[in-house]
């Protein structure tokens, strides 16, 4: 797939300079590797929702009769967990050859996705900061961001409210019912959600009262101008201060999880600094993918995010990476970034691509059989993909190191239970 290069970054193998372009006129200003490392340190001294950057680190084998994966897929192939495998220095003595490594973000909270929890993690500690009382988002009816959502704010006494899209279904599961029990769930008509900005607005306005205030995410964090202060200060008196967060939580403060994350997995006994490495993730908005992305560049790794496509077009996640990495250039970096895609994001095709919620024939099967040989539960409509394209990866480099990011979806499973019945109750060996 063609990809554009990036306007922000380079990497001079001779000199091992990194090569920033201000904002005024995208001028080139060498930045040394340490100078690089030393302001992403800077960047990540904050506090943090999550109480450790770290990860669990599987490495899953898999076996096949010659020829098979590539003629007739991934289903005629058998995986095998290695829960404590070789790392740092000792990775190139482990076998590579039909092998990729798993971060198990999936298990850092038993109701949160791993991916969310990332997109959260400086977030959060802005509500108690700030002392916000309530937070409004949106989502789908299954949507694990508002579910993570309700369950964070719950966890540090924030009042949740939760738009969820279309109407209530019948029988309450998965995040569905992990954002009734733990939030405030409104169902909304989808004339109304189309116009997410106006709908979140509203509703916030509603929550705050004559006496209240309200904020987006990014004012907290951009503050640029006097209004934007006034907001602020106002704030800390008001009764009930009101946060809004954008559907998915997709914005340039969620990237800053992801730099913690691969700040903590370059350390040199785990993925190191200097070993290729081409990273799998699933895409829903894509925002997980940037994170890693700029992350990666920003420390100069040799490392190429592949992002699965699922939700939308090529073009659609070409313009988010543009509109968050330039929101992040504004907020965190404005003096040495300007926007553009970047050249070592990858945003590739599923194997079977299809309508976004649509599971397949045999998918299902495929996902218990992964469980039960591995221990490691993927779902079909997300994280399936992601383990698919790993191990097509593996069968085709040779050179770099493959990694998946699990980024969750294990209630994701029990709202699909109730979509395509017919999918669970054929389970069978």
């Amino acid at each position: 797939m063609k990809v554009q290069r990036s306007a922000i970054f380079a990497v001079n193998g001779k000199s091992n300079l990194h090569h920033f372009y201000s904002s005024q006129g995208c001028q080139r200003i060498p930045i040394s590797e340490l100078e690089s490392r030393d302001s992403v340190s800077k960047l990540l001294d904050r506090k943090w929702g999550l109480q450790s950057p770290s990860t669990p680190i599987q490495q899953i084998s898999f076996s096949s009769a010659e020829g098979t994966f590539k003629k007739q897929g991934i289903d005629k192939v058998s995986f095998f967990n290695n829960t404590r495998p070789h790392l740092g220095d000792e990775v190139s003595k482990g076998k590579q050859e039909s092998s990729f490594y798993i971060l198990r973000d999936d298990l850092l909270h038993p109701l949160v996705n791993g991916n969310k929890a990332r997109k959260l993690d400086a977030l959060l500690p802005l509500l108690q900061d700030h002392k916000v009382t309530d937070l409004v988002t949106c989502g789908g009816c299954q949507s694990a961001h508002t579910a993570a959502v309700a369950v964070s704010c719950a966890e540090r006494g924030v009042r949740s409210h939760l738009l969820l899209r279309g109407e209530q279904p019948e029988v309450l599961t998965g995040y569905n019912l992990v954002s009734t029990m733990y939030g405030n769930v409104q169902y909304v008509p989808r004339s109304r959600y189309a116009n997410r900005e106006e709908m979140l607005r509203t509703h916030a306005d509603l929550v705050a009262g004559e006496d209240g205030s309200v904020l987006w995410a990014k004012d907290i964090v951009e503050a640029m101008d006097d209004a934007k202060k006034d907001d602020l200060l106002r704030s800390k008196t008001s009764p009930r201060k009101v946060l809004i967060v954008n559907e998915g939580a997709g914005d340039a403060l969620a990237l800053l999880g992801m730099f913690r994350l691969v700040q903590y997995l370059s350390q040199d006994h785990l993925l190191g600094k200097k070993r290729p490495v081409k990273f799998v993730v699933d895409a829903g908005t894509g925002t997980t993918a940037v994170g890693l992305g700029v992350a990666a560049m920003s420390l100069g790794l040799p490392w190429e995010i592949n992002a699965v496509m699922l939700a939308d077009t090529l073009e659609n996640y070409k313009r988010h990476e543009e509109r968050l990495i330039a929101e992040f250039t504004r907020q965190f970096l404005a003096s040495i970034v300007c926007s553009s895609s970047l050249d070592m994001i990858k945003w590739v095709d599923r194997q079977r691509p299809r309508k976004f919620g649509k599971v397949l024939e045999g998918e299902v099967e495929m996902c218990r059989r992964i469980a039960q040989e591995t221990g490691v539960l993927v779902d079909p409509m997300y994280t399936l993909a992601a383990w698919e394209t790993a191990t097509e990866l593996v069968q085709e480099e040779k050179s770099s190191i493959v990694v998946m990011l699990h980024t969750g979806g294990t209630l994701g499973v029990f709202g699909l239970a109730q979509r395509y019945k017919s999918c669970f109750t054929n389970l069978k060996d």
